[in-house]
């Protein structure tokens, strides 16, 4: 294991040094409406040596308590900052750790970010997993009252997947709740996580909290998941991740309709 992490660790550095580090993006639809999404999810992505696209879960991991993964998290939101700017109209969530609000690197990306574009802040979302939040739950309180007072929205991701103390769920005030995708995988035929997910929805409305249901493969979980009242959801039946700046596509597939 301390092999593998050291070949990780090295890989992401080779990547990090020679900026070979993209966003994927990946869209959130409305439940309502699944041919508009609601916004995009910017997954962080590297390139290996031989051109190879890495995707996080192969390296968040042995990265996440290091340095190295502060300087992914900035990296992943000066792309971020970069996409709003180049697309008025879109909404992006960008993924970042508890460990980063610490980080004066991160935090003057976030402040260069909002002073260079006034319609920024309402367009971004934050995405902390609920792992991440827990390590330091005060601290995160603190954080986002102070950047939703600027228009930041903030979602919880991969809710159920970690142990979450609801004394915090209450304080914390996220705007979006992610329910974990091994929740929702098969859901249609799975009674278990039938009724799971109820209850994890129940808890998003009691407090408010705006509902995405992660991974969403088929189109009998998509209708199983509308007729719950899940707000949004992101998957594969939907869209897989793309360095190709999705809405671009969509933008000149809607001009050839029109013409």
């Amino acid at each position: 294991m301390s092999a593998r992490d050291s070949d990780v660790l090295t890989m992401v550095s080779e990547a990090v040094k020679h900026k070979q580090v993209a966003l994927a993006y990946q869209p959130v639809v409305s439940a309502l409406k699944p041919e508009h999404p609601a916004f995009y999810e910017g997954l962080i992505r590297i390139f290996d040596e031989t051109g190879r696209i890495i995707p996080a879960k192969d390296f968040i991991e042995q990265i996440e308590a290091t340095e190295l993964g502060r300087v992914i998290d900035c990296l992943a939101l000066e792309s971020g900052f970069r996409a709003l700017a180049q697309a008025p109209t879109l909404r992006l969530s960008i993924n970042m750790s508890a460990r980063s609000i610490g980080f004066p690197r991160w935090m003057q990306t976030l402040q260069q970010g909002l002073e260079g574009d006034p319609t920024a802040a309402e367009r971004l979302i934050l995405e902390i997993t609920e792992s991440s939040a827990m390590t330091v739950p005060d601290l995160v309180v603190g954080f986002m009252s102070d950047l939703q007072r600027k228009g930041i929205s903030f979602a919880l991701d991969d809710f159920g997947a970690g142990y979450t103390s609801f004394r915090y769920l209450k304080d914390f005030y996220f705007d979006i709740l992610k329910i974990d995708g091994q929740f929702i995988r098969n859901i249609h035929t799975d009674p278990d996580n039938q009724v799971l997910t109820r209850a994890l929805v129940g808890i998003a409305q009691q407090f408010d909290m705006f509902t995405v249901a992660e991974s969403v493969e088929t189109y009998e979980d998509y209708v199983w998941l509308q007729g719950i009242g899940v707000d949004c959801l992101q998957g594969y039946y939907f869209g897989a991740p793309t360095i190709q700046e999705p809405w671009k596509q969509n933008s000149k597939a809607t001009q050839r309709r029109r013409a």
